[in-house]
């Protein structure tokens, strides 16, 4: 037990400052042929429409929480109880620990290792990290993996030049990146990408993701 805790604390301190090299659905692409599409890009030079985009879409408290939003999760808990279209209540927090360090799934062992790597990079990482971290390797496509590749792969621009519309429609396929298209959307994705915008300017006025300002 104290050579797992030593281990993915020292894990998790070394993604603090070093970009993430791999992650599951990567090899998976990689090991399948699938070219690679992806380009670590520094949060700062990405356009700040981007990081509203997603705590608009997957996490408005991302700034407030310390990685599990609990109104969140009981709010899809439910959701779900009710018949309503499956939900989960995953922070941004708890998904960019998910992709870095762990597998897709949903067995016990996996929640509860995402639960613990989660609280590690909220305790020793800053918010603007996690942000970063989740932007650079997110899967935003059919071997399309973050921000900067998704910019260039659908909107020919580099992820600092995205427009708020361009930013809200790739945030609006992240729940489903391979079925989902940012560049030729079907009427769900537009009319959600509209929505993502708009709550974004909200995220905007009101400051919620002033975590992210230097």
């Amino acid at each position: 037990m104290l050579l797992f805790v030593a281990a993915s604390v020292g894990w998790v301190l070394v993604y603090r400052f070093v970009p993430v090299p791999l992650t599951w659905p990567m090899g998976r692409d990689a090991i399948n042929g699938r070219h690679l599409e992806r380009d670590w890009e520094p949060l700062a030079n990405m356009a700040p429409a981007m990081a509203r985009s997603v705590i608009a879409a997957e996490d408005s408290r991302f700034c407030s929480h310390s990685g599990f939003d609990l109104e969140a999760m009981e709010a899809a808990v439910l959701r779900n109880a009710e018949g309503g279209r499956l939900r989960g209540g995953s922070t941004i927090s708890q998904q960019t620990a998910k992709n870095a360090f762990l597998w897709p799934g949903r067995s016990y062992v996996r929640k509860v290792l995402e639960a613990w790597f989660t609280v590690l990079i909220e305790l020793l990482w800053d918010k603007p990290r996690i942000m970063e971290v989740y932007l650079n390797i997110a899967e935003m496509g059919p071997g399309v993996y973050g921000a900067e590749a998704a910019a260039r792969h659908y909107f020919n621009v580099s992820a600092s030049k995205l427009s708020n519309s361009q930013a809200a429609r790739i945030a609006a396929i992240l729940p489903q990146p391979v079925k989902r298209k940012a560049a030729a959307p079907g009427p769900f994705v537009r009319r959600y990408a509209r929505n993502i915008e708009r709550r974004a300017r909200i995220v905007r006025r009101d400051g919620l993701d002033a975590c992210l300002q230097g």
